[in-house]
């Protein structure tokens, strides 16, 4: 085997890869492995998803998306991608209240490390789980529902307790949103202003290169048009971007959703990419950390103070809110939540070197991880004290995967 993440940063140590195409064949491939995980859609930028035994794709499961319109749910086979998702939804009159910023990611991938949207109000992808369907390294099928106590922990479950092969989610009538990206705006009125523009729309994100001192590149404000209109912060009046923009400078903006403030359906703007477009290059890392939404200022402050430290690795930071969920490892668990979100150059020896210094600055702020980004080691000790459920969490994952077939060398590295 030969295969590697999206980005390259990561080479496999799985024997093969195998893709059933029902829940029969998925049962039989996990029951007889040593070591087994799920493959999504690579993007993960850790070794999380890696195995020294076989990888399962359920890309291709048969498992038909159904809606539940007197519920307000559906569900959904975990290989499948939030843009086809997506646009299923769409075509019966109904949206997911938030999307990642590619639609290019795996509902399972998704939800299993905690990844999110933006928006002061809105949680992330994973808090709008009502049930899944976990294949436990025994082969047994485990329905976890709506009320059930071990649901908040499974959610977001890292890939340790077994392939999340049925998802059910929350979903509400279809939507429009109108985009518009406004630059160069003054680095200091963001911080003094931050929550002002942060809740100006139903998603905000924030980017900067950290290569211009006294100025942010870019806000993007996505509103929804069936919203009340919100005031639009002074700060970016007169600011508004002559044409279409990409995020990183210099970069055409074709993979981009649709700017200028015209309204279009939600699936084809919350998202900052294109379902159509490769997304980005893969010639990249990524980092993220999540602080709570009252520091998100002053986190923001101590990441443009090693702006001279960053800069070499630093393709651009994308700054976005989280609102607070119930799910034991969700980033965003139990608080409202600033996401501090690096796309780093591919030198990984450059981006380890300027970690730790970045972790210290952010660490008077009790900073999450994305799960599936890079960051620092840490000591193992250390997840209890972000995370008050983690050893409800192991507790969990020894009853689930008893035999350990879903652990690999990440997890260990956490001490589960």
């Amino acid at each position: 085997m030969n295969e590697v993440n999206w980005a390259g940063n990561v080479r496999y140590g799985s024997t093969r890869i195998a893709r059933p195409t029902t829940i029969d064949e998925a049962r039989a491939l996990v029951a007889g492995a040593d070591a087994v995980k799920a493959l999504g859609s690579r993007h993960s930028f850790t070794g999380i998803a890696d195995t020294g035994g076989i990888h399962i794709s359920l890309a291709g499961l048969d498992v038909p998306i159904r809606i539940d319109a007197a519920r307000q749910r559906v569900r959904v086979g975990g290989g499948v991608r939030y843009g086809e998702l997506a646009q299923h939804l769409e075509r019966n009159g109904w949206a997911l209240a938030t999307l990642a910023s590619l639609p290019h990611i795996s509902v399972a991938g998704a939800i299993s490390t905690g990844t999110h949207g933006s928006g002061v109000g809105v949680p992330s992808l994973a808090a709008a789980v009502t049930g899944l369907d976990l294949l436990t390294s025994t082969g047994d099928l485990v329905a976890i529902g709506e009320g059930d106590a071990d649901l908040r922990g499974a959610v977001v479950g890292l890939g340790a307790l077994g392939l999340v092969t049925t998802v059910e989610l929350a979903i509400e009538p279809s939507y429009e949103v109108a985009q518009t990206v406004y630059e160069q705006v003054p680095f200091d009125a963001v911080t003094t202003g931050f929550d002002e523009i942060m809740r100006s729309a139903h998603s905000v994100s924030l980017f900067t290169t950290l290569r211009d001192d006294d100025h942010v590149d870019q806000v993007w404000r996505k509103a929804r048009t069936d919203a009340a209109v919100r005031p639009l912060p002074a700060s970016l009046i007169d600011r508004e971007a002559t044409r279409p923009r990409h995020p990183l400078p210099g970069v055409s903006a074709a993979s981009c959703t649709v700017q200028g403030g015209e309204p279009g359906r939600w699936l084809d703007r919350i998202p900052h990419f294109r379902l159509e477009f490769t997304p980005s290059n893969g010639d990249e890392l990524q980092s993220e950390y999540l602080v709570a939404h009252e520091h998100g200022p002053d986190a923001l402050a101590a990441v443009r103070d090693l702006a001279e430290l960053l800069r070499p690795v630093l393709q651009v930071c994308e700054v976005r809110t989280i609102a607070s969920d119930d799910l034991w490892l969700s980033p965003a668990s139990g608080r409202d939540s600033v996401a501090l979100h690096f796309t780093w150059t591919a030198d990984g020896e450059g981006v380890a070197r300027v970690l730790p210094d970045l972790e210290a600055a952010l660490a008077p702020f009790a900073p999450r991880p994305h799960w599936g980004k890079v960051f620092a080691p840490r000591p193992v000790e250390a997840w209890a004290e972000l995370y008050p459920q983690w050893q409800g969490f192991r507790e969990l994952r020894d009853r689930l995967d008893a035999r350990g077939a879903f652990r690999n060398d990440f997890l260990r590295g956490l001490g589960l």
